[in-house]
C-alpha cells in the first residue's frame, strides 16, 4: 500500500510538471490532457483520479507556480513586531528578494505571466489565496500610516503604488536589461532599491498624513493589525 501511494504522489508531482511546462509554451487553452499525459508517461484517467479535469489540474499548477513567488518571506515580514514605517520597508525588501530569485525562463514565472495576459477561472484561485491576504495587510499597514481606514481609496491607491514598484522589477526585467544593463538585481543593488522604494513612498505618505482632515482620520485603531 505504501510503494502505491508513493508511485501515485509521483505521478501526481510528474503530471504538474508536465502540464506547467505545455501550459507555460501554449497556454491553457491550446494544451490538451492527451498532450500532458504524454509528456508525463502518464494516462488521462491519472489526471481525472488526482485534479477532475484540465481545469482542476491547470489550477493546481497555479498555486504551485505562486508557492515559487516565495510569499510567507513576505507574510513574516508584515508579522513583525516593529513601527509601521520598518515594518513596510521589510516587506518591500522580502518582495524584491523573492521577484530576484524568480527565472524568467522557468514555467512558474511564465504561467502567471499567462494568467495576467489571459485570465482563467484560476484567477480567483490565485487571488483569493495568495495576493487578497497580502493586499489587506498592506492596506492596513498603509492606512495606519496615513491614519485612514484600509478601505479608503487614498490607502488603496498607494497600495497599489508602491505594489506597482516592486513588481516592475520582475515583469519588466528584459526592458530594464536593455536601459540599464548594470541593474542586475545584485544583493547590494536589492538594498538600494529597497531603499529607494520605501523612502519614495513613504516621502508621499507622510505629506499625506500631514494634510489628512481630522474627520477622515481613523481614531479607534492604533496599531497594525496581524
Amino acid at each position: 500500500m505504501p510503494t502505491q501511494n508513493v508511485a501515485s504522489e509521483q505521478t501526481r508531482a510528474r503530471l504538474i510538471d508536465a502540464a506547467g511546462e505545455m501550459f507555460a509554451e501554449l497556454g491553457f487553452h491550446h494544451t490538451t490532457v492527451r498532450q500532458i499525459c504524454q509528456r508525463a508517461g502518464a494516462n488521462i484517467a491519472a489526471v481525472n483520479y488526482h485534479f477532475r479535469d484540465k481545469t482542476g489540474l491547470y489550477t493546481e499548477v497555479v498555486r504551485q507556480s505562486m508557492r515559487a513567488a516565495r510569499l510567507d518571506a513576505v507574510r513574516a515580514a508584515f508579522d513583525q513586531n516593529a513601527p509601521a514605517e520598518e515594518i513596510l520597508r521589510a516587506v518591500i525588501r522580502a518582495r524584491l528578494e523573492s521577484l530576484r530569485s524568480l527565472d524568467l525562463g522557468d514555467w512558474h514565472f511564465r504561467i502567471f505571466a499567462h494568467e495576467l495576459a489571459k485570465p482563467t477561472p484560476a484567477m480567483n484561485v490565485v487571488v483569493n489565496e495568495a495576493i487578497r491576504p497580502l493586499y489587506s495587510r498592506m492596506c492596513q499597514l498603509l492606512g495606519h500610516i496615513l491614519r485612514l481606514p484600509p478601505e479608503h481609496e487614498k490607502t488603496r491607491l498607494c497600495a497599489h503604488s508602491i505594489i506597482g514598484q516592486i513588481l516592475f522589477y520582475a515583469f519588466a526585467r528584459p526592458v530594464i536589461s536593455r536601459l540599464a544593463p548594470e541593474m542586475k538585481l545584485s544583493a547590494t543593488q536589492l538594498d538600494q532599491l529597497t531603499d529607494h522604494i520605501t523612502d519614495f513612498s513613504l516621502a508621499y505618505l507622510r505629506q499625506t498624513n500631514r494634510n489628512v482632515k481630522p474627520a477622515n482620520r481613523r481614531t479607534s485603531q492604533t496599531k497594525v493589525d496581524g
